[in-house]
């Protein structure tokens, strides 16, 4: 539990600073991949929140090896709260009324699939350790395909003249598929780390983790980055989140061989809650109402 809400922080803090450091910095793009590279690691502040994030990957692994993948998400998500506060007071990142009920409803929804868990004792919910090869790669690699696909047609269509400010949801979703992909590959890691050093590396070498982790990395950088820069952090990174969460929890479970719940109430607050957090997703607003100022530009309130 310690270890998640620190992965919270950790993300939370990150993602901030990564988006106060993209908004001094010229335009990004993923077409150009090099010169983004160069531009963001010339950036200390940005150096800052990237080795935050990579300190939440560290401390997720020691979530996933005690909790079930679906109570971790579960504790993941409950980050975003911290996410919006920050984005409103570093950030100066303003909400509408209908994405705060919407964040409202998702938070409502994870809420949901948290209290369809059992801890410990008989019946309790079981920690899978391991899945296999075959199953991750049928689940991992049509959902990779999925996100380029997306956030590649996102970017056609920013590229239109006379485009309304978008929100980034769709470069949300696009994202939040490549890091549901690397957050199984990091519970796979974590299932190895119980054999001893020679025998976990082997093990890793020959399963599709380091892989996929390394796709996820590379890819998701540049795409975060370039997201980042162009939209809300208070909106595309909850959406994000929240992807990532659904992706993990459900794919996961099932990957890993943790058992939906028997009990007929738990087993209707999981369902129901992932139905409410896609349908929440499917009906937040695809478009700003008008640009959001640049966050240099904003002058920061003291307390």
């Amino acid at each position: 539990m310690a270890a998640a809400l620190l992965a919270n922080v950790l993300y939370s803090g990150g993602f901030v600073l990564e988006k106060r450091a993209l908004a001094s910095l010229p335009e990004v793009s993923i077409r150009r991949p090099a010169r983004l590279l160069r531009l963001v690691v010339g950036s200390p502040l940005w150096i800052g929140g990237s080795l935050a994030l990579a300190a939440g990957f560290a401390a997720q692994l020691a979530v996933y090896r005690t909790l079930p993948i679906a109570a971790a998400q579960g504790i993941f998500v409950s980050g975003l709260v911290l996410l919006v506060l920050l984005s409103a007071r570093l950030l100066g990142e303003e909400t509408s009324g209908r994405e705060r009920y919407a964040l409202g409803a998702i938070l409502l929804a994870l809420l949901m699939v948290v209290l369809s868990l059992k801890e410990g004792g008989t019946g309790g919910d079981t920690v899978g350790q391991h899945a296999p090869s075959s199953l991750i790669l049928l689940v991992c690699v049509p959902a990779l395909a999925a996100g380029v696909w997306l956030y590649s047609s996102a970017e056609r269509n920013a590229r239109r003249r006379h485009r309304r400010p978008t929100t980034g949801v769709e470069y949300g979703v696009a994202v939040g598929l490549l890091y549901g992909v690397s957050s199984l590959a990091i519970k796979g890691v974590s299932s190895h780390l119980t054999d001893g050093l020679g025998g976990a590396v082997v093990g890793l070498l020959r399963s599709p983790y380091p892989y996929l982790l390394l796709f996820t990395g590379v890819f998701g950088l540049v795409m975060s980055q370039a997201a980042l820069q162009r939209c809300r952090a208070s909106l595309i990174v909850p959406v994000c989140t929240t992807v990532t969460c659904l992706f993990t929890a459900v794919l996961g479970t099932l990957s890993f061989g943790e058992q939906l719940p028997d009990e007929p109430l738990r087993l209707a607050l999981r369902v129901l809650g992932t139905v409410l957090a896609v349908g929440v997703l499917l009906a937040m607003p695809k478009h700003d109402t008008a640009p959001q100022e640049p966050v240099q530009a904003k002058e920061l309130t003291r307390p």
